[in-house]
């Protein structure tokens, strides 16, 4: 006869919105044991496993700490607290979490007044408002704060009276996964699987129950505004999802998102393990990509099996079509389906596909070895420069509705590269080759259609770097430091170092289109010795860039960036990946504009 084993579940701390998966081992009849689910529509020798989910009531008020969810809260910002937006981050599990804290949650207050609508409580403006005001020591705030249980009511959950001994089960889910939803957060859930005969579905035996940890909201992370950098104020549209949109502008998004197998607990200690896990990260970064609304959206470390069961069917749902390559897997060991790779999406009813180019680093490195390396040394050679490394080249054509006809007629085409360059910090010899192919390619490309370029990625490589500088400057220095390491001689001569792209990187244009109104505070976000973000990578052991989106400056002009985030709001969780934000990198997105030319998308 059918039975359960064990029951468990990967994470104890469910999250709103992840959904909740147990691990049930069973012996069937057989005497083996396995994980297969046994449903009521296939039973195993007339029997079936039935499943149920439980929410556990009680009269006890629970609040959440909004720096610390799996906390409960002790004290409230009072500001917060009259502020309706800022409630869910009003709440604090100690004296100490809230000054620790205070720096970033500062921000918030200063935002809010700054945001002040008529309609808003008339204190605001009168107590801590004021940036001024907020600028006093940290004890005086301190006053901001009520004791939760003797404050106002606090915002999860509301009131249950008590039955059977203390708590209410209400059943909120009949199958083997639940999603917990707001209603949830501050219960704890059950968990109750049980062997049930399919023809009189009456249970046999006693069922295995587990009870999870109480249920948390999903940590929700300020928005990233969109920031105006040509110093003009473009007349705007919304599209059908609401979004403003410049005429004949379109938006494009770069984002390492960290795939799974990269994202080990020995490497993030820090971060929170259930905020470490898949399930959560997956459902935070496609809220997050989802949110930017991009036009075109280019991922680097998406592995192959949840590009085509996550984010090839979500994006869809969304009007986006997808685009894939999975990196080459002659280094990379293991199941294919979790090699990751680059992915392009594009929305539907702003672009329509026309070609797609694979690159594939290790094809090139055969060709280069084979005509320049002599054949004793070829080993070596493919050790050193076959990575797996790739780039997904794709070519669209626009369909804006509201762009001005082409005189000419021809097609309104532009060409988007998303590449993720090797990581190993010792080869700067093939992070330059790997970058210089990609360019050779893109030239040809740029040869047969004079068409405005896009190139996304994470390159591995810092401001100032040699392929830096190829990128943005077109060439290398043959003083450049970087050129000392090349034991195979492969970027030899240095003059062969060039391209003809006219290349810039978007978010230079927040330093190189002047100071402009508000945008003093973003510039300091930004090197000013490379006019590069400060980083777009910021782990407990590494701060710096290694992202961009670059552009051909003579078709195309920046019209907005995505702000930068602040290092010291992102130090308050140590470092990347965190709650609120689910990978090692930052997004980056910027909207760009066609310049008028006689050939332009």
């Amino acid at each position: 006869m059918l039975s359960v084993i064990r029951v468990h579940l990967p994470s104890e701390i469910p999250i709103v919105g992840c959904e909740l998966t147990p691990y049930v081992l069973v012996r069937r009849p057989d005497k083996n044991s396995a994980t297969d689910d046994v449903p009521e529509s296939a039973p195993l020798e007339g029997y079936f496993l039935r499943y149920r989910w439980y929410r556990v009531q009680s009269d006890k008020k629970v609040t959440i700490c909004s720096v610390h969810p799996t906390e409960q809260a002790t004290l409230q910002c009072v500001f917060c607290s009259k502020r309706r937006s800022l409630v869910p981050k009003s709440y604090h599990c100690t004296p100490k979490c809230f000054t620790d804290a205070w720096q970033h949650h500062r921000t918030l207050h200063e935002r809010a007044a700054a945001e002040k609508t008529p309609n808003e409580d008339d204190d605001l403006g009168r107590n801590n408002s004021a940036p001024g005001a907020l600028a006093g020591s940290l004890s005086g705030s301190m006053s901001n704060l009520n004791i939760a249980n003797n404050g106002p009511a606090p915002f999860y959950p509301s009131n249950i009276t008590q039955k059977n001994g203390g708590e209410t089960l209400v059943e909120v889910g009949a199958c083997k996964t639940y999603t917990p939803i707001a209603d949830d957060i501050g219960h704890v859930l059950k968990f109750e699987c049980v062997v049930a005969n399919a023809e009189t579905k009456q249970i046999m035996g006693h069922p295995s129950t587990i009870l999870t940890s109480r249920v948390i909201p999903a940590p929700s992370p300020s928005p990233r505004k969109l920031v105006p950098v040509n110093g003009v104020d473009v007349m705007g549209h919304l599209d059908q999802d609401g979004r403003i949109q410049s005429a004949g502008s379109f938006t494009v998004l770069s984002y390492n998102i960290l795939s799974d197998t990269s994202a080990s607990s020995d490497l993030y200690s820090y971060c929170p393990p259930w905020a470490l896990s898949w399930p959560y990260r997956r459902q935070n970064l496609l809220r997050e990509i989802v949110g930017y609304r991009a036009d075109v959206v280019c991922l680097q470390e998406v592995q192959s099996d949840h590009f085509h069961e996550i984010f090839a069917p979500e994006l869809e749902k969304h009007g986006y079509q997808a685009l894939y390559k999975r990196k080459t897997n002659e280094v990379l060991s293991g199941s294919t389906s979790a090699i990751d790779g680059c992915a392009t999406f594009f929305r539907r009813d702003r672009f329509s596909h026309v070609k797609k180019y694979d690159v594939e680093f290790n094809k090139a490195a055969q060709s280069l070895t084979d005509a320049l390396v002599p054949q004793a040394q070829k080993r070596a050679a493919l050790n050193r420069l076959v990575k797996d490394n790739i780039a997904l080249i794709v070519v669209l054509e626009a369909k804006f509705g509201n762009q001005p006809t082409d005189p000419s007629g021809k097609r309104q085409l532009i060409c988007v590269a998303n590449t993720h360059v090797n990581v190993q910090q010792d080869l700067k010899d093939v992070k330059l080759w790997q970058v210089h192919t990609l360019l050779k390619g893109l030239e040809k490309i740029a040869a047969s259609a004079d068409i405005p370029m896009l190139v996304c990625g994470d390159f591995n490589t810092t401001p100032g770097s040699a392929p830096h500088t190829l990128l943005v400057m077109g060439k290398v220095d043959p003083s450049h430091p970087d050129l000392a390491v090349d034991p195979l001689n492969i970027l030899r001569p240095h003059t062969k170092l060039t391209h003809q792209l006219p290349l810039v990187s978007a978010y230079s244009s927040f330093v190189r289109n002047g100071m402009g109104v508000g945008l003093e505070q973003h510039r300091r976000r930004i090197d000013l010795n490379t006019n590069e973000p400060l980083f777009t990578n910021c782990t407990r052991d590494f701060i710096g860039t290694h992202d961009y989106i670059f552009y051909t400056a003579d078709t195309l002009m920046v019209e907005s960036l995505l702000e930068l985030l602040d290092e010291d709001g992102l130090r308050k969780d140590t470092a990347l990946p965190s709650p609120e934000w689910s990978s090692n990198h930052i997004a980056l997105l910027a909207e760009f504009r066609c310049m008028p030319r006689t050939r332009r998308c």
